[in-house]
């Protein structure tokens, strides 16, 4: 046996099966993807900069499609945080009702039924400054907006900006 023969070793093909760190989106995550694509295409065709008008009526569309009582709720937190902070730009985000504050989404508002969950939740992005300490939260669960949970959020938008 030559050397070549002994130690070279036939290349096997690759699998056409998924790879073990492969990623597959769910339908709910493929249609906000969907969404986030439509809302980069939409924001082009105006030239690539919304006005506060356009968001807002962006944002009360995607309140309308939504089912109860994902819809009335989101139309309460819409009231809530644009009384909290209306310096905010009302636009949309993955489909979601969101806030932006200078260009960054600052808060948003995911209803139960976007990704079959059990409850609604406003979250905040990254620019949000919440920080406290090390460690601390950016979602929120809604489950019914009592007096306490609107004053909570009205404190947490205003607290997100400042």
């Amino acid at each position: 046996m030559s050397e070549n023969t002994t130690t070279a070793k036939a290349a096997k093909p690759r699998s056409t099966t998924k790879q073990a760190n492969s990623v597959e989106f769910t339908a709910d995550e493929r249609a906000a993807i969907k969404e986030y694509s439509n809302e980069l295409k939409t924001n082009a065709r105006r030239g690539g900069k919304a006005t506060k008008a356009d968001g807002l009526t962006d944002l009360m569309a995607q309140i309308e499609k939504m089912v109860e009582p994902d819809r009335t709720m989101a139309r309460e937190v819409h009231e809530l945080v644009m009384a909290a902070v209306p310096q905010l730009t009302p636009k949309t985000w993955y489909g979601m009702p969101a806030y932006a504050f200078n260009g960054d989404t600052i808060c948003f508002f995911q209803p139960a039924n976007k990704f079959k969950a059990r409850f609604s939740t406003l979250g905040f992005g990254d620019k949000a400054k919440l920080d406290d300490g090390d460690m601390w939260p950016i979602y929120y669960s809604l489950k019914e907006l009592t007096p306490e949970v609107r004053d909570r959020i009205t404190e947490l938008v205003r607290r997100a900006v400042s």
